[in-house]
């Protein structure tokens, strides 16, 4: 791994919270965020999740409501098909130890059981398949089950890791996405572009060359969504196989930070920008309603 593709994972899993998390009485009204850390939407579609430091904050059916269980700082927060993976840190008076290590969700944040880790590391920089499961980590420092730091992927939900030389990537790490049903598949999103992996992050290839990235996701078909960000900024939606893109017009100038597809409708997709706005599309991005502004819910029923 090149010296800045591995000083971009160190940064990846350092710089959004120290271990020493803010870990105050809980400052979150009900319709207000302070952080946005993430997004992802339940299998069946019906229900958006954004991690807002404290907590998660779940869209349905119009509204918005404080996700149930303790409000733990998400982070790393990744949906997959029947619940979700996250690190982080322990919500107040939590029984868990800090920071969270690797956990996942079967029941909506609920509850969430530790997988491994917890007490050595935060893992920001994390994504599984939504079908697949198999989970893909910028690991920031060497711990029990990661003895160095880098990129790294498990097969078996967690249990053991292996590394990934990500030979070819270029410029710093800003996103990591993983391809829903191919176990193999995953892409990097950094500041010199996109990139593919096809064996595990062993070798990585461009996909879209001297565009800096600052969010990616899969769809459920496989594509690639690609958000750049300077002044051409835009969202792109990338076939792996061709490389043939198509531009998906944006409802801002802001630059995107996080964007994922609904796993059972292709055409609506949701977006979250810098100034903590979220936008939702039920038309693959012709229009956009905003469903909240600068960290401010808004209620569409």
């Amino acid at each position: 791994m090149t010296m800045l593709v591995l000083a971009a994972v160190l940064l990846i899993g350092t710089t959004a919270c120290s271990k020493k998390a803010e870990q105050g009485p809980n400052s979150n009204a009900s319709n207000t965020f302070m952080h946005l850390h993430g997004l992802g939407y339940s299998a069946d579609g019906k229900r958006l999740f954004i991690p807002v430091h404290n907590g998660l904050q779940v869209y349905a059916d119009g509204s918005w409501n404080e996700g149930p269980g303790e409000k733990h700082d998400y982070m790393g927060f990744t949906a997959v098909d029947d619940g979700f993976y996250s690190s982080g840190h322990p919500a107040p008076g939590s029984k868990y130890k800090n920071p969270l290590g690797l956990v996942k969700s079967t029941n909506d944040g609920k509850t969430v059981s530790v997988i491994s880790l917890e007490g050595e590391v935060d893992l920001h920089g994390m994504t599984a398949g939504f079908r697949s499961h198999t989970l893909y980590v910028t690991n920031p420092e060497p711990n029990s089950k990661m003895k160095q730091a880098g990129l790294f992927y498990s097969k078996d939900k967690g249990e053991t890791w292996t590394n990934s030389p990500a030979t070819g990537l270029q410029g710093q790490m800003t996103a990591i996405a993983a391809h829903p049903y191919d176990a193999s598949i995953a892409a990097v999103g950094t500041t010199t572009g996109t990139y593919l992996s096809r064996d595990y992050g062993q070798r990585f290839t461009s996909l879209v060359p001297e565009q800096p990235v600052s969010a990616l996701t899969f769809t459920d078909s496989g594509n690639v969504l690609a958000a750049t960000s300077g002044p051409n900024a835009s969202l792109l939606e990338i076939n792996i196989e061709s490389k043939e893109s198509l531009a998906i017009k944006m409802p801002s100038k802001d630059t995107i930070t996080y964007v994922v597809q609904n796993p059972t409708d292709p055409k609506e997709l949701v977006l979250t920008t810098e100034p903590k706005d979220v936008y939702l599309s039920t038309d693959r991005g012709a229009t956009w309603i905003k469903i909240a502004e600068k960290g401010k819910t808004i209620n569409r029923k």
